[in-house]
């Protein structure tokens, strides 16, 4: 009776110890993607990501490394879904993929100021108040950051609506989470944050409050005037990631409703004097020159759902002169590829362990003895 039922034992537990094998394989190899894909690929990717030297002349240049350098992080358009829009799927992913690639570049580039210029909410315009609640404490919990680090928003037309739809209550529910400073100076560089939105009204350029308060602003940086670069929420007039000549560029956007009017852009560009001006809104990156002397640089959506390549800029900046250089983020097709080849992996490794498939290393081994024998 002993023996029959050791034998039975060992007849019963091979193909179990034969499936357990199986399914460790298989956890292994799922568990290995899933930390490359969800979590290690955003190190990979970000660690190639410098920030950009600063260029001393030749004459003052000894003076230029002596200047105090800030760190600034710029990132546009996240959009985060709400309530209405959206599947809760695409949510959770697009969300996970930016709490990462924010908390990762965090942690590796060590900003000292981060910008996000504009619609951080895809449905900010039309939420309720408990939306916006909860909209924001997932905001909160993304892009969680140091006391010391700090992070300024601009509202956009996303956050707040376009300027027919804004009220007074959107903009001091924004407000009172982001606050409404226009000027922020640190290390002695003056930032000018200025959401486009508010300057547009019906039949005018740029409505009488706002104007004011741009009036206001310019005479406070008259008083310590220093080269200061703009960062507003705006609309730059170009598309795509390289942007054609003034002459040759078609502009895809209505004046006055997608874009500043011309004469808002002059007078912002004569009250403010900027050296550079960063904007958002378009999702893709693109460099115009206004009057052939201020750049303005579009900044790229921060956000998968809008982008299968999302980026930032990363700008070391001086009161004196800046240097900007464009972050990449993983890229959501090469995600989508490892994901397919696990996939097929996962397949053959299951069926070879069945005998359904020959396994790739036999066959080499079959083959390789045929042809030790002749």
């Amino acid at each position: 009776m002993a023996r029959i039922g050791l034998g039975f034992g060992r007849w019963n537990f091979h193909p179990l110890k034969r499936k357990s094998s199986l399914l460790l394989k298989l956890i292994a190899v799922v568990f290995a993607v899933l930390l490359f894909c969800e979590f290690l690929i955003y190190y990979l990717v970000i660690f190639q990501c410098k920030w950009p030297e600063m260029k001393p002349t030749a004459d003052d240049g000894e003076q230029a490394t002596r200047e105090p350098v800030l760190k600034a992080m710029f990132l546009a358009d996240t959009h985060l879904l709400g309530e209405f829009l959206g599947h809760w799927l695409d949510k959770l992913r697009r969300e996970w993929q930016m709490e990462r690639a924010f908390q990762t570049a965090l942690w590796l580039l060590q900003p000292e100021v981060i910008f996000i210029l504009g619609d951080v909410f895809d449905e900010g315009k039309w939420s309720t108040p408990e939306a916006w609640a909860d909209d924001m404490a997932r905001f909160q919990k993304m892009f969680r950051h140091p006391s010391h680090v700090q992070l300024k928003v601009v509202a956009g037309n996303h956050d707040i609506g376009f300027h027919y739809e804004m009220n007074i209550y959107k903009v001091k529910r924004f407000e009172k989470v982001f606050s409404s400073e226009r000027l922020f100076s640190w290390k002695g560089i003056n930032f000018v944050m200025v959401n486009s939105v508010a300057l547009k009204g019906d039949g005018c350029g740029i409505c009488s409050e706002a104007e004011a308060e741009l009036i206001e602003v310019s005479h406070r940086l008259n008083c310590s005037r220093e080269h200061y670069p703009l960062y507003r929420r705006s609309d730059a007039n170009c598309s795509g990631e390289d942007a054609a000549p003034p002459e040759e560029r078609n502009i895809p956007f209505k004046e006055n409703y997608d874009v500043l009017s011309r004469e808002a852009s002059q007078k912002l560009l004569w009250w403010l004097q900027p050296r550079l001006v960063l904007s958002g809104h378009t999702h893709s990156a693109c460099e115009v020159h206004h009057e052939g002397r201020v750049p303005e640089l579009s900044v790229p959506s921060f956000s998968w759902r809008n982008r299968n390549n999302p980026s930032f800029i990363m700008g070391s900046i001086t009161p004196t002169d800046y240097a900007l250089s464009k972050c990449y983020l993983p890229r959501e097709h090469v995600v989508l590829i490892i994901y397919c080849g696990a996939v097929g992996f996962l397949m053959v490794l299951t069926l070879t362990h069945f005998g359904l498939l020959a396994s790739p290393f036999l066959s080499g081994l079959n083959l390789l003895r045929k042809h030790k024998t002749r």
